[in-house]
């Protein structure tokens, strides 16, 4: 059984390792090719070029790299075509999985093939809806309103719910988490996290360290702690040398969580990472910028009132979010100091968990709904071959 994936994100290669995991677990012999990241090495599985290649976001950041992008895409159709594998799965990264899809479309490749992750279509591009019902058979969703925007085109969807939820974190022991890297009892820490994009984290950093400058005049004990990966953790760490306050930048994902749990706040890029930071009941704000002209893009043709996934479901602002032109140092500071108020936090904790709950079915985690869905298209593709 022949398995392959493609991302091009961190958060779709923890996506994707999960439900590697939960393959193996209900069929041992399936083999994993195709594009993704370290996480999904724990499988067997070997990457057919680096991830960090395709993890770019915003108009004018995707121009100066579309020539490796289209020499990858011709890569990755190839390896397809060679490897003929019995599904074609990919996680997120909808930009470049779209031009695959399309170009596989266009050389009538009969491969079942699964998206994970639907595109945002409920923020911008409703017509993309459409599109994606063309090039794929069959979509699994993380929340629970996005069917509806894939099946009025009759493509076949299903809530899987979030991976969040199966993350474990309970089990996580931050107790030694000082100890271990030397950081005094005292020590009030704040985590700050800019993101898994080098553009991203390229934007993000200047605004950070700056918020963390008037944190430090206002925060005694201050200690920063930055979790990171490995596709951005050099650029991290030059950025962060000169800052004044004491701070340690740590990477895997049992460190990361054991970090939030052990902080008093945090600093996050928006996305994913908010649910890890709300299951970990850490209080924290989320921020996001593009370049300036692709913010007025943004501002223009995104039609959501919140960015954040959490204040999505719960249809109210329980994160703070600083999006686009309000990207700035001096309000992040200010709302992070509002959040070390023991009364504050704990209110955010208590409705964040609210949230948190809607993000899964009753009786079935993610990654293991996922696993029988692509066992189902397998079964059913043998059925009519």
């Amino acid at each position: 059984m022949k398995i392959y994936f493609v991302t091009g994100e961190p958060s779709g290669d923890l996506l994707a390792s999960s439900l590697m995991k939960a393959l193996k677990e209900k069929a041992p012999e399936a083999e994993f090719y195709g594009v993704g990241g370290e996480t999904m090495k724990s499988y067997g599985f070997q990457t057919l070029f680096n991830m960090a290649e395709l993890t770019v976001m915003g108009f004018f950041e995707v121009i100066p790299r579309l020539p490796l992008i289209l020499k990858r895409l011709k890569q990755t159709v190839a390896d397809i075509e060679k490897l003929a594998p019995d599904i074609i799965i990919t996680v997120d990264s909808w930009g470049f999985v779209s031009a695959l899809l399309s170009r596989l479309k266009k050389k009538h490749n009969a491969v079942p093939k699964l998206h994970y992750v639907a595109p945002q279509v409920w923020a911008w591009k409703k017509g993309r809806a459409k599109n994606v019902a063309k090039l794929v058979d069959r979509l699994m969703t993380l929340l629970p309103y996005e069917p509806e925007y894939f099946e009025k085109y009759g493509l076949k969807c299903d809530f899987v719910g979030h991976p969040v939820v199966e993350n474990r974190i309970d089990e996580i022991d931050a107790s030694d988490f000082r100890y271990k890297y030397n950081i005094p009892s005292k020590a009030n820490i704040i985590s700050v996290l800019p993101g898994s994009r080098n553009s991203e984290v390229k934007r993000l950093i200047p605004v950070f360290v700056k918020a963390i400058d008037i944190l430090s005049e206002k925060i005694e004990n201050l200690y920063i702690v930055i979790p990171t990966v490995e596709t951005v953790a050099d650029r991290v760490r030059k950025a962060f040398e000169n800052i004044d306050s004491p701070y340690r930048i740590i990477t895997g994902r049992d460190e990361r969580y054991a970090a939030f749990k052990q902080s008093i706040a945090a600093i996050a890029a928006s996305g994913t990472v908010s649910l890890e930071l709300a299951s970990c009941k850490t209080p924290h704000v989320v921020a996001y910028t593009f370049n300036p002209f692709t913010n007025f893009l943004a501002d223009i043709f995104v039609d959501v009132e919140y960015a954040n996934l959490i204040n999505m479901l719960c249809h109210k602002e329980i994160i703070p979010e600083f999006i686009l032109g309000e990207c700035l140092s001096d309000s992040i500071a200010d709302k992070v100091l509002e959040l070390t108020d023991s009364k504050i936090a704990a209110q955010m904790i208590l409705e964040t968990g609210e949230g948190l709950r809607k993000l899964q079915l009753p009786d079935i985690l993610p990654s293991e709904k996922a696993a029988e869905i692509v066992l189902e298209m397998i079964s059913q593709n043998d059925i009519k071959r």
